[in-house]
Formats: structure tokens, sequence, C-alpha cells
């Protein structure tokens, strides 16, 4: 592919009781505790709006991530057939972004509490986006 690279700069990291990638959850909804979202203080004001209550997607960079990947037996479980990564929801990938739909629970300064989220602890955020759901 030619034509410039995309440049990604994290915007703050993932402080979470999760440390070990094989022993987290694979979705938010599976068990995933409450973490934070520690953002750099450069991006405080691009937190103004988010509240309490309100669903965000949350981007990440899972930088612990085999980016070689391009074949898996989806979920890690071998009776099912391989599907290539861009039909799943794998974390090993060529370009390894999670992407994590999760619910504010509180908002203190550049640190964002939120529910159901299975990054793991140090993970860096590349964006916040709200959720729409169905809004134009």
């Amino acid at each position: 592919m030619s034509g410039p690279q995309p440049l990604l700069r994290p915007v703050g990291r993932v402080e979470s009781p999760l440390t070990d990638p094989a022993a987290a959850p694979k979705q938010g909804d599976e068990g995933a505790p409450e973490a934070w979202l520690v953002f750099a203080e450069a991006y405080a004001s691009a937190l103004h709006g988010l509240r309490p209550g309100v669903d965000v997607l949350v981007l990440t960079w899972l930088d612990r991530a085999d980016r070689d990947v391009l074949v898996v037996h989806p979920r890690g479980d071998r009776s099912r057939p391989e599907t290539g990564v861009f039909a799943t929801r794998s974390p090993h990938r060529p370009n390894p972004v999670g992407l994590h739909r999760v619910r504010i629970l509180q908002v203190d300064g550049v640190r964002v509490r939120v529910a159901d989220l299975e990054a793991v602890d140090g993970t860096p955020v590349l964006d916040v986006k709200p959720v729409l759901d169905g809004e134009r």
C-alpha cells in the first residue's frame, strides 16, 4: 500500500485488575471488571461531556497481540474451523486495535471509571467515541 502511513498516539492507558491476557474475559460482558481509563493531562479538555451512565466505545492498542496472525480458531476453540481474523474479534491481527463498549461509572479529572472493560492493565487507549444507538 502506498501513501502516508498512519501515526497513532495513545491518549491514555488502562488501569485494571486484569494483568494476564490469557486469563482475561474475551468480551466485556463475560465478567470483565471495572477499570479506569487514565488520560494524559494534555487531553483533559477532550473529556468534557463524558458523564456517568453513558455508554462509549473505547479504542485500544492491544500491545501484547501477535501481529503476524491472519487465521484463528474463533475464541481459541480448536473444534471450530479456522477463520480469518477480520471475521473474528481475535486480539491477534495485523493492526491490533481493540474495540470495547463500556459504561461510564465516574469521571474524576483525567480518570474515567468504566464497567465491563476486558483490556488488561497498561493497555494504551487510542480514542473514545460515543455510542450512537440509532442517532443520526
